[in-house]
């Protein structure tokens, strides 16, 4: 799943530790996410979209579609 997790965190001048901090995940979690080889959890990535106010399909994207 192709996300746009890095460059959301870096408009906010968010570390990765800071990030995994808001979302209570490890810093690990949100480099494998960011990465495509974690795709989070339901709940994980509607927290994320929470947390920068955005849809999840404006910041998630299926790679099949």
């Amino acid at each position: 799943m192709k996300n746009r997790l890095k460059p959301l965190r870096a408009e906010h001048n968010w570390t990765q530790a800071d990030l995994a901090g808001l979302l209570d995940v490890s810093r690990q979690t949100v480099n494998a996410i960011e990465k495509g080889k974690y795709d989070p959890s339901l709940p994980l990535a509607f927290k994320i979209a929470r947390l920068f106010q955005l849809p999840i399909e404006a910041i998630f994207e299926d790679e099949d579609a």
